[in-house]
């Protein structure tokens, strides 16, 4: 009999990480049964997502509503895991990242003694307030863990310095990049609007969401954005507005009346990657991008205090900048000023976070896992990310 696995998903970082993970497992019909589950967390942009990888979910919860504070949501996610689990006992609960889907999951499938993988475990910043709630989610997820699908290094030494037995991390590389990759050669154009307003000038790609960042950050951020655009008149800022309705509120107050700043409601993934591959320099507070921008080298502006992304700093691939006005416009005019050689450093140094194969060692040291046997991946099967150079 195949090994039964149930993938929960929420959002939509959580589906892009995801997806190629599943078409992996679903690769090997007759060593996995998988079954997909959606929270709908994010239930617009997940089934983007799901679409592009011709995948749908096995079930849709359907447990949002509009206004949910956090605790409803992992209220929710908890009594409806709680009925799945029990009616279904999977040998298996994988979960990704650090949302209160993956938390309250992740609790629901202890309770019932399912084991649970986590994919992308042990980031930390080690400031429970940044990202908030992220960082105590992870943590706690990490306590409730067997086997712990480590992007890097870094990663597998946070886990170690919480006494995770060594026997139960893997080091995998980050599966964004395998879905990078997957879409490499399926980028269409810029939107029309967007390449419109572009004319030959520069594109500055902007997110802005979290919730460490509403009311005196997000307002920070686009005050700082509106000043570049004045000051550069080479640069179009792009921002896909998050549906949220205070990042909505505060971005189109201060950013919606300005020729060379386009707001966008959130758009599909392959025309964001797309965005991405194009841009001359990412402002974003966003962790999912500090891991996909080096793959297309393009430098990462960092509007919070903290990361638990370190790999890009070490690197020189990504800068935090937090979220003061004045910080925010000078490293832009110096990014600007000299792109080009910091493109070229990010390139010949390479994506520290993962090569593609982050999904193929998640199934190998899964299927370990599930049979007893110990290491979850050999040395040579594990990733190592680097900062040193690599051939031009």
């Amino acid at each position: 009999m195949p090994h039964s696995i149930d993938i929960v998903l929420g959002t939509r970082p959580e589906a892009v990480k995801m997806a190629p993970v599943i078409a992996a497992f679903r690769d090997f019909p007759d060593e996995f049964s998988v079954r997909v589950l959606s929270t709908g967390q994010h239930r617009e942009m997940l089934t983007q997502i799901l679409d592009s990888f011709d995948l749908q979910p096995d079930r849709d919860l359907e447990i949002m509503r509009p206004g949910q504070s956090l605790a409803e949501i992992s209220a929710d996610v908890l009594r409806v895991m709680d009925q799945e689990i029990k009616s279904h006992r999977p040998d298996l609960l994988l979960v990704q990242g650090d949302t209160s889907t993956v938390l309250a999951a992740a609790l629901a499938a202890f309770y019932h003694h399912v084991p649970v993988g986590h994919v992308e475990a042990g980031l930390r910043s080690h400031d429970l307030q940044n990202p908030f709630p992220e960082e105590a989610n992870r943590r706690l997820v990490s306590i409730l863990t067997g086997p712990h699908f480590a992007p890097t290094d870094s990663a597998a030494l946070e886990l170690l310095a919480e006494h995770v037995p060594a026997e139960n991390i893997a080091v995998t590389g980050n599966t964004v990049v395998d879905a990078l990759l997957h879409f490499a050669d399926k980028l269409g154009p810029l939107a029309q609007d967007v390449q419109s307003r572009l004319q030959g000038r520069r594109l500055i790609l902007v997110t802005a969401h979290r919730r460490e960042s509403w009311g005196r950050g997000l307002e920070n951020i686009c005050r700082a954005v509106e000043t570049i655009v004045q000051d550069h008149p080479d640069v179009v800022a792009v921002f896909p507005v998050h549906a949220n309705p205070i990042v909505q509120q505060t971005a189109r107050q201060i950013l919606g009346h300005h020729d060379r700043i386009v707001l966008l409601p959130s758009v599909p993934y392959l025309e964001f990657v797309r965005m991405m591959y194009q841009a001359e320099l990412i402002l974003t507070d966003s962790g999912g991008v500090q891991e996909e921008a080096p793959s297309f080298g393009v430098p990462v502006l960092v509007t919070r205090d903290v990361t638990e992304r370190a790999e890009a700093v070490d690197c020189g691939q990504a800068r935090i900048v937090g979220t003061d006005p004045q910080t925010v416009i000078q490293a832009v005019g110096e990014v600007l000023a000299k792109r080009s050689e910091v493109s070229r450093i990010i390139r010949r140094t390479g994506n520290p976070f993962g090569d593609g194969r982050a999904s193929r060692r998640i199934v190998l040291a899964t299927r370990r896992f599930l049979r007893g046997e110990r290491p979850l991946l050999l040395p040579e099967e594990t990733f190592f990310g680097t900062c040193s150079e690599v051939e031009a």
